[in-house]
């Protein structure tokens, strides 16, 4: 089992011992893990023009895609400790909450990893890891307002790369982006033993 992996698991096991065995001493920025590759991958492959990673944490997907694209790359996250490790990576940030501080179609691709693990209201940890984490009791939290306010932010012809779990309801995901005026596919996927990942591209 891979450490990314291994955290996932503790945490959807819903002990708080489990989980800050996971958190070891990195408590204050998500680092890489299997989810962050597959978006990495993704975006690579689909990413163009203005592109923003939302909550880009350490930045390294970001950093792939300014490094393996021609797009022209901006990184942000609500976090400040995650928005000064981007930073190191030489990225252009911003911290934002969501896509809150982005003018009206100003970006064609937007990337984003959200916290996405459903999470007992009774376990939920009140710091900055527990942010890139939880998605709530449903794990669809953060994914939700995302789907409805990112389409303000694109271009005519924009487009999402969005990861989402098994674990948060992949039909629920795809129904909320289609009530926000998307097309949706499905551009990567991958299983593990406790859930599968997808990436999801969306096209207004």
């Amino acid at each position: 089992m891979t450490d990314g992996e291994d955290r996932r698991s503790s945490k959807t096991g819903g002990t708080r011992d489990a989980l800050a065995d996971r958190r070891g001493l990195e408590r204050e920025v998500y680092q890489p893990a299997e989810d962050s590759r597959l978006l990495a991958e993704a975006a690579v492959d689909h990413a163009r023009g203005r592109t923003l990673e939302v909550g880009t944490g350490s930045g390294w997907v970001a950093e792939r895609i300014a490094a393996e694209t021609d797009a022209e790359v901006v990184a942000s996250d609500y976090n400040p400790a995650a928005c000064r490790q981007a930073r190191d990576r030489g990225l252009q940030v911003v911290r934002a909450d969501l896509v809150e501080p982005f003018r009206d179609g100003s970006l064609d691709t937007v990337a984003f990893n959200p916290p996405y693990l459903p999470t007992d209201p009774d376990n939920e940890w009140d710091d900055r890891m527990e942010r890139a984490l939880s998605g709530g009791e449903s794990g669809r939290e953060v994914i939700d307002p995302f789907l409805d306010t990112v389409g303000r932010v694109l271009r005519p012809g924009g487009r999402v790369l969005l990861l989402v779990s098994s674990l948060t309801g992949f039909d629920s995901v795809v129904a909320r982006a289609e009530a926000n005026g998307f097309a949706v596919s499905t551009v990567r996927q991958e299983s593990y033993p406790f859930e599968v990942l997808s990436i999801l591209r969306l096209d207004r």
